[in-house]
């Protein structure tokens, strides 16, 4: 069934519930903002922008909620050339990442060409491939119009 924008909190929230947590002002400051985010977000940006919403948000409590968004699959956890971390919603089907690494940007991409390169992979090692993960970082259009 499919769902617009504007339900995704309502339905990540209900996930949160449904796992056994408690729906709190904190929990719901970042539910709508890793919702409205078009880049990734590490804990501590997280944090400074979710207080602007509810200013009693512990720094625990955004740790507590990346994992269980992540463990629910609604979040994904980037992993940052500089070896940090950063959490965006979960790309829907098949989808790899593409990172900006000047202003965050993230962007979604079809990989389906990767099908026969996990193959020849496959066939030169004897390795089974059952799951392959891609992050793609450069630069935006408009961080390439910066520089």
């Amino acid at each position: 069934m499919e769902h617009s924008a504007s339900d995704l909190p309502s339905q990540w929230l209900q996930a949160l519930q449904n796992d056994g947590c408690r729906i709190t002002h904190a929990r719901r400051a970042i539910v709508n903002l890793l919702i409205q985010s078009d880049r990734a977000l590490g804990p501590i940006e997280i944090y400074d922008l979710a207080r602007k919403e509810y200013s009693a948000l512990g720094l625990v409590t955004v740790y507590r909620t990346l994992e269980k968004l992540e463990e629910l699959g609604l979040i994904q956890r980037v992993h940052m050339p500089d070896g940090c971390h950063r959490y965006l919603k979960s790309a829907q089907g098949h989808e790899h990442l593409l990172l900006c690494t000047k202003c965050g940007k993230t962007v979604t991409f079809r990989g389906d060409d990767l099908n026969q390169l996990n193959l020849n992979v496959s066939q030169k090692t004897g390795f089974v491939i059952h799951d392959h993960w891609l992050q793609l970082f450069g630069l935006c259009p408009k961080c390439q119009g910066n520089t």
